[in-house]
């Protein structure tokens, strides 16, 4: 894991690579000079008009989340590359230490950092921002925040219990000015609008309407200064118009799924429109139902992960937007270095002589090339995607031939709308979907996901685990992985779980989650790439932050 115990940050303009930029206007926010480094970025949504202003970083439908503004006005402690080395850049921080059982953090807030209304930022302000995220209404994170210490020129924020597979939660939590906000009635609720709206980012709000949001660069940003002096948000009503607005230059830059992204977007300016697609370590994954047929015998899961063509998957469903999962431990390339050495190089492949060997001797037949199980069942299921999810709606009718085509087993598919998927799916009711899993960072995210009986609720609601299953040794393995105290012991405990999801499948991960990025570089240079992966180039993303201080006006 790229997660370390000790980060400590040199300079702001050696972390930050900033520098003073000739011919930029650093915080003018005017637009109105010539040459790139007078350009203004505009940043699509495709989530349509939002009605209301709300600034509240902490609530997920406020329309600075939604729109994604509010990763430019507050900022964290530290921001987390989601891909590439997975590596951790202090930021609000000068330094972060965690204990050995990553129950405590110590951090060394940065200094020389004010709030975009003069006041500076002190240790206070990242004490209160934890206690804010952690009421109830608020703490979709789970921070199990136990309070803090200000000893100095530290502070020393203590959890309920280890924080190993979840620091980026803990280090992404975004900074709020106490000197504001301990005047709100409501954190939950609050707006937080007009003179309230004080971050420590590189922007602050110029104009707020429901068809566009517009940010100024700061001239006072602790960063230095920035080459892109304005940031306009725009909300169109559906990925078909944002991908328009992309083509003919109207927006910049976008985090969308664009089907046919070369004739769509990358044709109309082949030198300047780019696309990046960046591995996370969760992934697209067939949930089965361990809890009825066929999915109950552990010999038709391990048969099927040898015909269902994760090549096909990302070329065709994805476009080339993923990467394929073949390992037999379910992880991705970016998290290889978990994979233990005797899982090293142990891949899947589409194998059906292999598939139908595993079947026959666990007692199924095939009459008139139909699969029937040892009950003298015909085999099928049902592989659920909600209609509209156009990548995965493909991905049904490719695995549903594979299937067929592989072992003899027949695949129905089903299309419900968004209820019709997530009440059966919540239930335990389905047979199989297409879901992605929980995105930790580590190993540990694809393996609470698939095997963890603790995102079972007492009323038989799942969380994740949808396949509900149940070892114990696989709990146990879990539980030490997320609480050891050191690496020999989630060693021990990874390999364990790498043991019994090989053997056991259940669940068959099919390729990386990306995330995406659609920009064009006519006027600003610096952007996340193949060969410089410092963040992925998704500007819904805390690493918005880091892109906005390395682009530089292009030549």
């Amino acid at each position: 894991m790229k997660l370390t115990k000790t980060l400590i940050a040199a300079s702001a303009v050696a972390v930050l690579g900033v520098s003073a930029l000739a011919g930029c206007s650093a915080g003018g926010g005017s637009g109105d000079g010539d040459g790139a480094g007078s350009a203004s970025l505009t940043i699509a949504k495709p989530d349509g008009a939002i009605s209301t202003e709300s600034n509240n970083p902490f609530v997920g439908d406020s329309a600075a989340s939604k729109y994604g503004y509010a990763k430019v006005v507050f900022e964290t402690l530290a921001l987390v590359n989601q891909t590439g080395d997975r590596g951790t850049t202090p930021w609000l921080a000068e330094s972060l230490e965690w204990n050995d059982d990553y129950t405590q953090l110590t951090v060394v807030p940065r200094a020389d950092v004010t709030w975009s209304d003069g006041e500076p930022f002190t240790a206070d302000d990242i004490v209160f921002s934890f206690e804010t995220a952690s009421i109830p209404a608020l703490d979709t994170a789970g921070l199990k925040f136990e309070g803090a210490e200000v000893d100095g020129d530290k502070v020393v924020l203590s959890f309920g219990d280890s924080k190993y597979v979840n620091q980026a939660r803990v280090l992404h939590v975004p900074i709020v000015p106490k000197h504001i906000w301990e005047n709100f009635d409501d954190p939950a609720t609050d707006p937080v609008k007009g003179d309230d709206l004080v971050g420590t980012g590189p922007y602050a709000m110029a104009n707020w309407s429901t068809e566009s949001v517009t940010l100024d660069a700061r001239d006072d940003y602790w960063g230095g200064d920035l080459a892109v002096p304005e940031l306009h948000y725009v909300s169109y009503g559906d990925n078909t118009a944002l991908t328009t607005a992309l083509a003919n230059g109207d927006a910049d830059w976008a985090q969308a799924f664009i089907p046919q992204i070369e004739e769509q977007f990358l044709s109309a300016d082949p030198e300047h429109n780019k696309f990046l697609a960046s591995p996370t370590t969760g992934s697209a994954t067939l949930f089965m139902n361990l809890q009825q047929k066929p999915f109950d015998d552990p010999a038709f899961r391990q048969a099927l992960a040898w015909v269902i063509d994760r090549d096909a998957y990302v070329d065709i469903a994805r476009e080339g937007a993923s990467e394929p999962v073949w390992s037999v431990t379910g992880l991705s390339s970016i998290l290889e270095d978990e994979i233990q050495p005797e899982f090293q190089g142990v891949d899947y492949k589409v194998d059906a002589e292999k598939a139908r060997d595993l079947l026959e001797t666990a007692g199924y037949t095939w009459k008139d090339d139909a699969l029937i199980d040892p009950d003298g069942t015909p085999v099928s299921f049902t592989l659920s995607v909600p209609s509209g999810w156009s990548d995965w709606n493909t991905a049904q009718e490719l695995i549903a031939e594979d299937v067929k085509d592989g072992i003899g087993a027949e695949v129905k598919i089903d299309m419900p709308d968004w209820g019709g998927w997530a009440d059966p799916r919540d239930n335990g009711t389905f047979s199989a979907i297409i879901h992605w899993l929980e995105d930790s960072g580590t190993a540990y995210g694809l393996y609470t996901s698939t095997m963890d009986p603790r995102w079972i609720s007492p009323e038989g609601k799942a969380g994740f685990n949808f396949g509900r299953f149940d070892d114990p040794e696989a709990t146990a393995a879990l539980n030490t992985y997320a609480n050891a105290s050191s690496d020999e012991e989630r060693t021990t405990a990874i390999d364990t779980l790498q043991t019994i999801f090989s053997e056991q499948v259940p669940a068959i991960p099919l390729g990386a989650h990306p995330l995406l990025g659609e920009f064009n570089t006519r006027n600003y240079v610096g952007w996340p790439s193949e060969t410089d992966t410092y963040a992925s180039a998704d500007p819904t993303q805390p690493n918005i932050v880091q892109i906005l201080t390395k682009l530089k006006p292009a030549e």
